[in-house]
């Protein structure tokens, strides 16, 4: 099967006009697609008004008891089952997921990590974050068979009874990796930009190739900092384990054409 598996930014998720044109554009794609989705920032906007503070360490969340209840009332109900309802209405036969669903994604408590924090080095308790030990890619192949698209969620199970936070965008790159076992697969990181830039004041600055030697330049160069990093290693770790083409592109402009294509050579 010919299999795109696309993922969508909390930012894009709050922004009702550029979500229904991503979810328009992701409509109009032919065969079988996967979706999935963030949703920090709606997170972060709950836990507040239920008086949870956020914290976050390298852009990435820290998820105590308090804020897992947050993150899986948000992610695994709130969010995802609004873009459930929004393909329905579209024609699109979706079906929302999470990790535990079907057994599709398990992962393990990440260890405690040494991180540089606010100029020192710290071991830094991530609480309940997942990091990804597999995904069932023909779990996902019975549905996708049927006609059926999966919305997953960032939430994944350790197969101990627990669901713990995990990375949209390590959750796209292994569901492409493991489907990419069996078929011809395409991943499209769509964020709010239209590629990865340049110079990020001018949003027309897009790189439009990035392999792993011009990955290592940008970066000591300072080119491309911040969370843009783990995305990119994402997308390499992808095609390194056979997905066709990688691309990080404008939500608005999911056609494969546009944005920055990641290769390996």
């Amino acid at each position: 099967m010919k299999i795109t598996v696309v993922k969508v930014g909390g930012a894009i998720v709050e922004d009702e006009e550029q979500l229904k044109q991503l979810l328009d554009d992701f409509s109009a794609i032919e065969g079988p697609k996967v979706l999935v989705h963030g949703g920090g920032r709606r997170a972060t906007k709950v836990a507040s008004q239920l008086g949870i503070e956020s914290q976050m360490v390298g852009g990435r969340r820290i998820t105590d008891a308090e804020m897992l209840n947050v993150v899986t009332m948000v992610y695994g109900g709130l969010v995802n089952k609004h873009l459930v309802a929004m393909l329905q209405a579209k024609g699109v036969n979706a079906v929302g997921l999470t990790g535990a669903d079907m057994n599709i994604i398990r992962s393990h408590i990440r260890p405690l990590k040494k991180m540089v924090v606010d100029g020192e080095e710290k071991m830094v308790d991530f609480g309940f974050v997942g990091d990804v030990d597999r995904v069932d890619g023909k779990a996902l192949e019975l549905l996708l068979k049927q006609g059926v698209v999966p919305v997953i969620a960032p939430l994944t199970h350790d197969g101990n009874g627990n669901i713990l936070n995990t990375n949209a965008d390590t959750m796209a790159s292994e569901t492409a990796k493991a489907l990419a076992e069996a078929n011809n697969v395409s991943l499209i990181f769509s964020f709010e930009k239209k590629g990865v830039l340049e110079n990020p004041d001018d949003d027309n600055s897009v790189i439009p190739l990035i392999t792993p030697a011009l990955f290592e330049e940008y970066k000591q160069k300072g080119i491309i900092s911040g969370g843009m990093i783990p995305k990119i290693e994402n997308a390499l770790a992808a095609v390194e384990k056979g997905v066709e083409k990688v691309v990080i592109t404008l939500a608005t402009a999911i056609d494969g054409n546009s944005g920055t294509v990641i290769k390996l050579l």
